[in-house]
């Protein structure tokens, strides 16, 4: 398995089958998406050359913070390589690579499911639970990078 900058297409699959239940690639798509500043990083499986794991991160400040901003979205992994260290390894990554950028800190809108992944990775809650419509419970957590 290899870390790559991908393009925005190439998360959709994943997106689709993790995220959104399936749903049509044109509806998982996010706004952020084309903007020249959005990072997109794929865990590549070099058999097939296909993302196992994704993630999405964007500049955006968090109310309340000092510095740069990045929001991480749009975190997945194909369920058949769950639980191998794979989206650990691509946040690891990020962090690195934003650090490397000055930027201060990643935040993102956790479901409840991820809450012990993100926790396990040093990110604090900063905010209660609240509910996305057809998605679920969620809480803000952040990580200090610089």
């Amino acid at each position: 398995m290899t870390i790559k900058f991908i393009p925005p297409a190439e998360v959709l699959p994943l997106r689709s089958l993790v995220l959104r239940n399936g749903k049509l690639y044109g509806l998982c798509v996010f706004k952020e998406d084309e903007r020249p500043d959005t990072i997109h990083l794929g865990m590549i499986d070099e058999g097939d050359n296909e993302p196992k794991c994704i993630l999405t991160a964007f500049p955006q400040k968090k109310d309340g913070y000092e510095g740069i901003g990045y929001q991480l979205r749009g975190m997945a992994t194909h369920p058949d390589f769950q639980g191998r260290g794979l989206g650990n390894q691509l946040v690891n990554f990020l962090a690195v690579y934003l650090k490397g950028q000055q930027v201060s800190y990643l935040w993102c809108n956790a479901r409840e499911i991820a809450f012990r992944f993100y926790q396990n990775l040093g990110f604090e809650f900063v905010s209660d639970e609240f509910e996305v419509p057809e998605i679920g419970l969620h809480r803000v957590m952040y990580l200090r990078l610089r």
